[in-house]
């Protein structure tokens, strides 16, 4: 008896011995974070788990021997290592696992900061616009990026003529003007080219566009009350690319466009050409065009020198030339009679030329030297009225950033000159120049924490024919990002702003510049505001991620310019209440086997003219828009995709409410050869139009007026084309 008491003893013994423990902490390979969520489990058994808050597990009950343990996680590559059991000393074991490049879109390199930071290091919130994407929306407008400001969260692209189409852009909710618009971080679209500034930057060439949202004057200056967007262009790399497309669509437009790029040694180049033809389009025969005729094309060659691998040199110009015609259809097609005689014509011509210098040093520190003079001409004409000028820019921005392992310092000074002569008259004619000094810096106080924070400071002039005026500003900004851990991460951000005052906005457009009257006496409008937002990415099972952005938002502007008519003149004066706006953002994104992705984006915008006694509502803003995107994707095969777009109610400038309404589009993309693609886009396919609510023109035939426009005007549309990459 004795005996089998002793075998079951050894038994029970050899059993337990042989049931292992396994302790292990998984961590990030670059920033050796703990992973909160990674899937761990032994191969060809049962026995699995999550990693806690600190990024640990154990698992038990493992038997003897080389034993193959997975781990994956959203976002990294999936690691597969053997471990043989028993272990000696039963050590923790540290695994490191390394993010996915492909989707790993916080490694995208952002410029508007100037600092050479990934997103997931910047303390500022940016959200940045990808290459792919550009090429998804180039496919439903090729001619600009208004198509790719208008389906994205919390962007409003805003139409100004009912039969130019003339627009402009709002970002959270506030006119136009409050947004800085750049290209390649010049600042050559404000003032009287804000109106067409959007519809005459193409895609085709544009390597990443950065939204900044909030507060941007530390690097900016004045006109950053809103946000920043900044669109940046390709460089030349050694290997050669080669762009063309062709695009027609059953509203009459043609695009032609082709780009080019190369680095060979010491010399690089690249060039953009694009042509646009559209013809004159009356969608609900109502006699007026809802779409222009149109010619326009953009021609934008630079070159680049690299002395060596630490310093390089860009010359570049940029022309464009368009012409548009809108009203009467008769009146178009040069069949004008006593009835039928409105148009409006509008003729630009847009020159910028650039120039720049960066250098490198070993140290990791860095110079830049940065200038444009950009000049632009417009002329509008309608019947009995004419209103021409010349705007010039000139802008110069010299910086040195200094990037330590812990630390960035940027700073700098720029000087901007602009200057408008109206032609044949100098009733609005105007100048500033402005002086400013920065400097930011940027500091990793741990891991976890990073913090900027920075300072400028502007000296002002401006002055027209009726005033002149001086004003300084110190514009002092703060942002923090804080990484709970590798699903959580949160930034708040907040600074002051300010804008000078101009006659050319959103309702002076509309009036083509009628009977506005030069500023007297007003003063720059001053701003604060600020965002907050939260970051969650995580998944529900192994074969779905999904990624939560909430953000906050608030901006305050003091003393705004407003727009008063007293019998038929229209003049600017300060208002001694503010304008406020407020809400938030929800964007949620889903990728199913990589294939499948759901964006899902909601705004919510309450913002009001405090000046206002009863209703103080905001024009043409609605509280309520809803964002929705389904794309199905094979690399270099195949893409289509579902949109859907729902915008509330909006106040009119009388006062009266439009309704709501949703849009929808689908577009397919078939790749060939790996050269070749074809695309096809019907857009607004449910025809949501404004002359299926209320005509939008007024009054008699030769002397109509037309309504406000809250949506699309010319319907559902279909377009479709070839790209060709070589």
């Amino acid at each position: 008896m004795t005996k089998y008491i002793f075998i079951l003893a050894m038994l029970t013994c050899t059993f337990a011995y042989s049931q292992n423990t396994l302790k292990v902490i998984v961590k990030d390979s670059k920033s050796h974070e703990n992973l909160i969520g990674v899937s761990v489990y032994i191969k060809d058994t049962a026995i699995s788990g999550i990693t806690d808050n600190n990024g640990f597990l154990e698992l038990s009950s493992i038997n003897n021997g080389e034993q193959k343990i997975s781990f994956s996680f959203s976002g990294y590559e999936e690691s597969l290592i053997a471990v043989n059991f028993p272990q000696q000393n039963n050590e923790i074991l540290t695994v490191e696992l390394t993010s996915k490049q492909e989707e790993e879109l916080d490694e995208v390199i952002v410029q508007s900061t100037r600092t050479s930071r990934t997103i997931k290091n910047t303390p500022t919130r940016i959200e940045s616009i990808d290459a792919e994407e550009l090429a998804e929306k180039a496919n439903m407008k090729p001619s600009n990026v208004s198509m790719v400001l208008h389906e994205s969260t919390g962007l409003q692209v805003q139409q100004t003529s009912a039969t130019s189409g003339n627009a402009s852009i709002r970002v959270q909710g506030l006119d136009g003007r409050y947004t800085q618009l750049l290209k390649d971080g010049y600042a050559n679209f404000g003032n009287f080219a804000s109106g067409l500034s959007i519809l005459e930057i193409p895609p085709l060439d544009l390597q990443q566009v950065e939204v900044i949202k909030g507060p941007s004057s530390t690097l900016y200056g004045g006109g950053a009350i809103a946000g920043v967007i900044n669109f940046i262009s390709k460089k030349p790399k050694e290997k050669g690319e080669y762009n063309f497309i062709l695009n027609q669509s059953n509203i009459g437009q043609t695009n032609i466009g082709a780009y080019a790029s190369q680095r060979k040694g010491k010399f690089g180049y690249s060039i953009l050409g694009l042509l646009n033809f559209q013809k004159a389009y009356d969608v609900d025969d109502d006699d007026f065009s809802e779409v222009p005729k149109s010619h326009n094309f953009t021609v934008n060659p630079r070159l680049f020198y690299y002395p060596s691998e630490s310093l390089s040199f860009m010359i570049g110009n940029s022309f464009t030339k368009t012409d548009m015609e809108g009203g009467d259809m008769y009146a178009i097609a040069g069949n004008a009679d006593a009835n039928h005689v409105y148009f409006e014509k509008n003729k630009t011509i847009r020159n910028t030329t650039t120039f720049e210098i960066d250098k490198k040093f070993e140290n990791q520190n860095s110079f830049k030297l940065k200038q444009s003079l950009s000049i632009f001409d417009r002329k509008i004409n309608i019947p009995n009225y004419e209103f021409s000028g010349i705007n010039t820019n000139a802008f110069t921005d010299v910086s040195y950033v200094i990037n330590r392992e812990k630390y960035s310092v940027i700073s700098g000074a720029n000087l901007v000159y602009d200057n408008f002569e109206e032609r044949n008259i100098n009733t609005l004619d105007a100048k500033s120049f402005t002086t400013g000094v920065y400097i930011q810096h940027t500091w990793d106080v741990s891991e976890a924490v990073k913090l900027e924070n920075g300072l400028r400071f502007d000296n002002v002039a401006y002055s027209n024919i009726n005033f002149s005026k001086n004003q300084n500003f110190f514009l002092p900004k703060i942002s923090a990002l804080f990484k709970i851990n590798s699903q959580w991460s949160s930034r708040v951000g907040a600074g002051l702003g300010y804008k000078i005052p101009t006659v050319f906005t959103e309702q002076t457009e509309t009036v083509q510049y009628q009977n506005v009257q030069a500023l007297q006496n007003v003063s720059a409008e001053k701003s604060i505001g600020g965002t907050a937002d939260v970051n969650y990415k995580g998944e529900i099972f192994s074969d779905l991620k999904f990624a939560v952005n909430q953000m906050f938002f608030i901006t305050k502007i003091n003393k705004p310019l407003v727009l008063q008519n007293n019998s038929g003149n229209l003049f600017f004066v300060n208002a001694s209440d503010p304008v406020l706006s407020k809400g938030f953002e929800t964007n949620l994104k889903f990728i199913y086997k990589e294939d499948f992705k759901l964006f899902v984006g909601y705004t919510f915008t309450d913002a009001e003219a405090k000046y206002l006694t009863g209703n103080q509502f905001l024009p043409l803003l609605p509280k309520n828009k809803v964002n929705l995107a389904l794309i199905y994707e094979k690399e270099n095969n195949f893409k289509m995709g579902l949109e859907g777009y729902f915008t509330d109610q909006q106040f009119l400038y009388d006062g009266t409410k439009t309704p709501a309404y949703w849009e929808f589009g689908f577009m397919a993309e078939k790749t060939l050869w790996n050269n070749f693609a074809f695309f096809i886009n019907f857009e607004n396919f449910t025809d949501t139009r404004q002359s299926k609510y209320k005509s939008v023109v007024n009054g008699p035939h030769n002397a109509p007026t037309f309504d406000d426009i809250w949506t699309h005007t010319e319907g559902f549309t279909i377009n479709g084309g070839v790209k060709i990459k070589l």
